[in-house]
């Protein structure tokens, strides 16, 4: 028994924790839980839960449906909304096969095994991601959205039930051990950011999973529909999920080099390299719905093309500008990726891009000086679009060996053929706009 473990144990025990949750995601990235007695912890620990995973999304086939949810004791933390004479715990767990080898379906493993591959190389990968989402005044897919505020960037709005939400999914992300680092309103009516402090990205996956079921739970209780849709309403910006992205290296951030005019690490500028040269071919897993492409065309705030510059924010990649004697916070921001993507394999395939770029040496392309939200500007620049469909960003993920070779070839099939599913299911569809602009001029 490792000692973590026999730290949770003695923890169930001495607050009487009634029922622990093992937490685990789809390829997707939806959320899965399967609750266990304390009577039975220590079991798991050792033996691992089995559980057919032919019912879950992009797991096993039925011939070899059964697997192993191994919980990782690292993660326990005690659940702030369980009623206070029936304590609850949860654990995020690691999926296995029934030998103990990691499952090729569970996207947790497949972040283990791309984290391994810089960590061979040396390095540890850090991330923070800035997740934007909506509020609206119900759940009714039928109806238009409804925005409970009209707020804007950084408005303060004392009274409003939107503030009250935030504050308290700010301590309940506290009380679940999740540091935030800030707190506002967004652009766009009853649109909100909260940003995650820097860790590696294995616990923030798990924290990005955390988060949205926190948002979720707590605008519910009080009659708010909480979305991390892209793109819900029409004319104003959609979420995105803005990420900061560094490596490190015995103990020191290998992006930046006092040496280069902007503080950029010749590893620095070969990992921009490479997410860039990748960049259309991990957009199908960045970005996995129909509707993520509506954001990413709107012209409003978020990139569509293939570029970077320092502190532009029209880029795919922005290098923002540090503190003065600030070495340690040089990184990467990574704009493309929204809130409803799958966080352990966005971070597998952007990983595996900057480390190919690394590898291999790849050439940084010239910094971006144009404003490329202007599209006579972006004309000028000559720089590549980001796929402009999720048709198109299918088509090239599936000639991507690097995307291939980051997710394995048990996700990289099942996650084609269910996106391209859905993608012919929506162009069969007869949709409003179409009957407006064409039934009765044709």
């Amino acid at each position: 028994m490792e000692p973590q473990e026999n730290y949770v144990l003695r923890t169930v025990e001495e607050r009487g924790v009634r029922l622990i949750r093992l937490w685990f995601t789809d390829v997707l990235g939806q959320h899965k839980s399967v609750a266990i007695s304390p009577a039975e912890l220590e079991k798991v620990f050792e033996e691992g839960l089995q559980f057919d995973g032919s019912s879950i999304d992009g797991f096993s086939r039925v011939q070899e449906s059964d697997v192993l949810a191994k919980p990782d004791a690292r993660t326990f933390e005690l659940l702030p909304w369980a009623r206070s004479h029936e304590p609850s715990g949860l654990m995020f767990c690691d999926i296995e096969r029934l030998d103990g080898s990691p499952f090729d379906g569970d996207p947790r493993q497949v972040l283990r095994r791309n984290l391994k591959r810089a960590h061979d190389a040396g390095f540890t990968f850090f991330v923070a991601p800035e997740i934007e989402f909506f509020y609206f005044g119900s759940d009714d897919p039928t109806t238009p959205p409804q925005p409970i505020d009209q707020a804007s960037y950084f408005d303060l709005t004392t009274a409003d039930v939107a503030s009250d939400l935030r504050k308290t999914t700010l301590h309940m992300l506290e009380a679940l051990s999740i540091p935030i680092e800030y707190s506002f309103h967004e652009d766009s009516p009853s649109q909100h950011e909260i940003d995650l402090q820097y860790t590696e990205a294995l616990a923030m996956a798990d924290s990005i999973m955390t988060f949205r079921l926190v948002v979720k739970k707590v605008a519910q209780e009080r009659g708010i529909h909480a979305t991390f849709m892209p793109k819900p309403l029409d004319g104003v910006q959609g979420s995105g999920m803005h990420t900061h992205m560094s490596l490190w290296k015995d103990g020191e951030n290998a992006f930046f080099s006092a040496d280069h005019e902007y503080g950029l690490s010749d590893t620095a500028q070969a990992f921009i390299a490479g997410t860039l040269r990748h960049a259309r071919e991990i957009t199908a897993v960045t970005n996995q719905l129909i509707n993520s492409y509506k954001r990413l065309n709107d012209g409003l705030e978020a990139p569509r093309y293939v570029s970077w510059a320092r502190n532009n924010q029209s880029t795919l990649v922005r290098v923002p500008v540090t503190k003065p004697n600030k070495p340690r916070a040089t990184r990467i921001e990574y704009r493309a990726a929204d809130p409803a993507c799958n966080p352990y394999l966005f971070f597998s395939v952007v990983l595996a891009a900057g480390m190919k770029g690394i590898k291999e040496g790849y050439e940084l392309q010239p910094e971006t000086t144009v404003n490329l939200f202007d599209r006579k500007s972006a004309a000028t620049a000559g720089v590549e679009t980001l796929p402009r469909s999720l048709d198109e960003a299918l088509a090239e993920m599936e000639k991507s060996e690097l995307v291939r070779d980051a997710l394995g070839d048990h996700i990289f099939e099942w996650f084609l053929r269910n996106r391209q599913a859905e993608w012919d299911e929506h162009s069969r569809q007869v949709t409003p706009f179409e009957l407006q602009r064409y039934f009765t001029r044709w």
